[in-house]
């Protein structure tokens, strides 16, 4: 369908002949006519490519026609103005196009979502001295990431999700890209907040980040298969329900916190725990890059 070629460090893809002919013919699916017109605006060759197709149609010969008429019916060109290089400001550009692709993971309700989650469990822990509010925040912790990815990406958090998936920069890249916003924002300031509570017999502090980074990814594996927010509500629903579980309901809040705190610690304290997570992190890795094409088109909600 598309050929790639290797310039450097950078993989670059080009139209087929094939993949020209079927543009011109109107049977190419939807997704790749888009990402297939956005590459031809900067690439030359590609656009000749197809041009060529087009003109090979039964409609070739007409839109030739049309070109020719629009074309001796403009004025004739004025002398062109000696040009003036400026210095090209790639940075800013650069930087706008990461912030408009992170933008649904830091905007909107999930992130003021977070600073509540860690302001509250400050406020529970020196406010009212409620026992073992770390080991809440440890439970609570890893589905932060992955409702905040749930949120960040689907039909749901952009108007635009079916044309940016399309493009050769949306999809996976474009997935990845607002994942790592997610947790960009999630893991220091929650790690900091659990680093501020007391421990209360509860797992260290930082945990949690190998299972909040497994369960993001096994989310956005999951996505590909049954769409972003059931994929979220199974793996974050999953994680709830092994922690909370087996801690009794009608436990007082001492006898509670400590139930947590050791369920808490077979989940993530020691070596064989931490080292399952990390599996489970690279497994879900290469799950989402072996489902790399399913991000090219728009994932169910």
């Amino acid at each position: 369908m598309r050929h790639a070629t290797t310039n450097g460090d950078a993989r670059v893809w080009h139209v087929s002949d094939d993949l020209a002919a079927r543009y011109a013919e109107g049977v190419l699916p939807e997704p790749e006519a888009w990402s297939l017109e956005k590459h031809v605006e900067g690439c030359g060759g590609c656009a000749a490519t197809v041009s060529e197709a087009v003109r090979g149609t039964a409609a070739g010969p007409v839109l030739a026609e049309i070109r020719d008429a629009v074309l001796a019916s403009l004025p004739a060109p004025a002398p062109a103005a000696p040009a003036v290089r400026r210095p090209r400001r790639r940075v800013p550009h650069r930087f706008a196009r990461l912030l408009w692709a992170a933008g649904p993971a830091v905007r909107g309700a999930w992130l003021p979502a977070v600073l509540v989650v860690a302001a509250g469990a400050l406020a529970l822990a020196y406010g009212t001295g409620y026992p073992g509010v770390r080991a809440l925040l440890l439970a609570v912790a890893p589905v932060v990431p992955v409702a905040g990815v749930a949120l960040s990406y689907g039909p749901h958090a952009d108007p635009l999700h079916e044309v940016a998936a399309a493009t050769p920069g949306g999809g996976l890249r474009l997935a990845l890209t607002r994942t790592v916003a997610v947790l960009a924002v999630s893991l220091p300031l929650l790690t900091l907040t659990g680093l501020l509570l007391p421990a209360s017999g509860a797992p260290a502090a930082a945990a949690w980040l190998l299972p909040g980074l497994a369960l993001a990814l096994g989310s956005l594996a999951l996505a590909s298969f049954v769409g972003c927010r059931t994929a979220a509500l199974l793996t974050g629903g999953g994680w709830l329900l092994a922690v909370l579980g087996p801690v009794p309901a009608a436990s007082s809040g001492g006898a509670a916190g400590a139930r947590l705190a050791e369920q808490l610690s077979r989940c993530l304290d020691g070596v064989g725990a931490q080292s399952a997570w990390a599996s489970a992190a690279v497994l879900s890795a290469v799950l989402v890059t072996a489902r790399r094409p399913v991000y090219d088109r728009p994932l169910g909600r």
